[in-house]
């Protein structure tokens, strides 16, 4: 018996490839595999965003199709592609690796691109030129379309695997044990976000101008380039990366908690469920200890032990479907809890959405010269660097003077808590439409009354306004997304099970798909509801037969109110670890912690 027993402990001994067991046999190449990684990251944001900021622009001018059609595709495309995340994060996990993934999701986002170019390069994948004096333009055919949504459909596979991923790939390569890698991991980041911010400005600059003043063949070319190269940098880098094989999906956990809770919904709860609950932790997990909480009580029913559940000699349930521990329970709480905050920065994205779409239009129908003589125009899709200029600068800002700041006041960490910063980003989006309904109705009005002499846009008249007057509503809502989405990213981060930040990952992209269709039905409700109105359509082809600022006092109304649904959600909310610890004694509980983050 005894000889068995040794042979099995050698066995469960046995190294096993995965960082978390026998991170001292990694070779981590931290600092020598940021070049590759950043190099294809940088590459890979230059071509998804050098086709995503004119992707109206395109839709409308080449392919010939009415705003409402081009925004509505637009948004189901963008809702795809970041629900595809879930799907990739879920398969990355369980089964195939963030280097397969990543090197996969890359090859096709360079597909998608190259797809979509030919479709510029070639008359016969798209339908003739339609110039402002045609009253009928030709629409795209059957053929055309599918083409195109080829295209689409392997761009979304390829974004569906990258985004959950690359993040989380890089910060891969350095040991997270030594105080080394965590500066790498930190150094990783800034390098990332520069990457995106750079990627962003050549892409609304350079590319743009290439695509809607050069030739729109070469200008899709070079995104589709720029993603060849992206998948020659990662794939060079092979040897060095550090490599983690799959884990296995922890949504699991999160289903035999609602399946076991279900089986157990007849019993009844005992009066003190924080010492009569089934408490087990597994020895290797990751996840600190967490204390109990009163909030979703009814859950607390799968951790009921009753006569039919059968404990395993190490302490672990023998059916985890039937029963479940407290510490699994508080786990699946934490994702429950968050989904309130989720839907509130859901609807902020909406209000997002529109600084992304109309504005394009927008422009196009405004004074885009730098000046009175100058031929120069600045491209409409380029109106959008003053947001990430707004956000790039405001947070080197915030970093750098305003926690320090904060900080002395508050004395927290952050200088103020992360639902604060959230709650800043989605009440910032008020005042921000609010100023967009006011400039359109300027617009509006001296497009109807003083529209530029010899310009016409294929549209309808152009505004002489400037389109400059649009800078303070991006610049406002550039704030707003420095404040919300990286509020978003640090809460779904701090607030998840450790072992399930990947999937932490996928919420913000998972709040934008929902709100592009939201943005896409709320588009499409308003234009045939207003269709054969007093007023007029809000959102006609020609915005000045339009009622756009309407359409943005609506935006308004809706994000006031998420704003004060996001008041109450956040009062409502406990914060990861703060509840009643009574499961196990204080020093159990920090030898425990110390042992989950070496």
């Amino acid at each position: 018996m005894e000889k068995n027993q040794q042979k099995e402990g050698a066995m469960e001994e046995e190294p096993v490839l995965d960082v978390q067991e026998k991170p001292q046999i990694i070779n981590y190449k931290g600092i020598k595999a940021m070049p590759y990684i950043i190099g294809n990251e940088t590459f890979e944001k230059l071509g998804s965003i050098g086709l995503q900021y004119n992707l109206l622009v395109y839709l409308t001018s080449v392919f010939n199709m009415e705003r409402i059609r081009a925004t509505t595709l637009l948004n189901i495309y963008n809702g795809t592609a970041n629900f595809a995340t879930l799907i990739g994060a879920f398969l990355c996990d369980t089964y195939f690796g963030r280097y397969k993934t990543l090197g996969f999701s890359c090859f096709a986002s360079f597909l998608g691109l190259l797809v979509i170019a030919i479709t510029a390069a070639f008359k016969q994948l798209h339908p003739p030129h339609c110039g402002s004096q045609d009253i009928h333009c030709t629409g795209p055919k059957p053929g055309q379309l599918a083409f195109l949504y080829t295209g689409f459909a392997l761009m979304t596979i390829g974004a569906g695997g990258i985004r959950p991923c690359n993040l989380a790939f890089g910060a891969d390569q350095f040991n997270p044990n030594t105080e080394s890698g965590k500066r790498g991991i930190d150094s990783f980041f800034n390098w990332y976000f520069f990457a995106v911010t750079f990627a962003q400005m050549v892409s609304v600059t350079l590319v743009v101008y290439l695509q809607s003043d050069v030739n729109w063949g070469i200008g899709l070319a070079i995104p589709a380039i720029f993603m060849f190269i992206s998948c020659v940098i990662f794939f060079v880098g092979t040897k060095i990366y550090v490599i983690v094989k799959p884990q296995g999906s922890p949504l699991e956990s999160i289903a035999q908690v609602l399946v076991a809770a279900f089986k157990k919904r007849s019993l009844k709860l005992p009066e003190q469920p924080c010492l009569s609950l089934f408490d087990y932790t597994p020895p290797k997990s990751i996840n600190s200890k967490l204390p109990y909480t009163h909030q979703f009580r009814y859950l607390d029913k799968a951790a009921i032990i009753t006569q039919n559940d059968q404990i395993k000699a190490d302490g672990s349930p023998l059916n985890p479907w039937e029963l479940c521990s407290i510490q699994q329970v508080e786990e699946a709480k934490c994702v429950f809890r968050v989904i309130p905050i989720w839907t509130a920065a859901m609807f902020y994205h909406i209000g997002i959405l529109q600084q992304q779409q109309y504005v394009v239009f927008q422009a196009q129908q405004s004074n885009r010269h730098l000046g009175k003589n100058t031929k120069f125009q600045i491209p409409a899709g380029t109106y959008f660097i003053f947001f990430m200029l707004s956000l790039t600068i405001f947070i080197a800002v915030y970093d750098r003077v305003l926690v320090p700041l904060m900080r002395r006041i508050t004395g927290k960490e952050g200088g103020i808590t992360i639902l604060q910063r959230l709650g800043i980003g989605l009440f910032l989006i008020v005042p921000a439409s609010l100023i967009s309904a006011f400039v359109e109705a300027r617009r509006r009005n001296t497009a109807l009354a003083m529209p530029m002499p010899g310009v016409q846009s294929p549209r309808g008249a152009v505004s002489s306004m400037s389109a400059l007057w649009m800078v303070p509503q991006l610049t406002l809502a550039g704030l707003s997304e420095a404040f919300a989405a990286i509020g978003q990213v640090e809460f779904y981060y701090k607030q998840f099970p450790e072992n399930m930040r990947s999937f932490a990952g996928c919420l913000l992209f998972l709040g934008i798909a929902t709100a592009s269709y939201l943005n896409g039905s709320l588009i499409s409700i308003v234009h045939h509801k207003t269709e054969g109105s007093s007023s007029g359509n809000w959102l006609p082809e020609d915005l000045n037969k339009g009622r756009l600022d309407h359409f943005y006092f609506l935006i308004t109304a809706i994000e006031l109110l998420n704003v004060c649904y996001f008041i109450v959600c956040a009062k409502w909310y406990r914060y990861k670890g703060d509840g009643i610890n009574v499961l196990i004694p204080l020093e159990m509980e920090t030898e425990k912690t110390d042992k989950a983050i070496v």
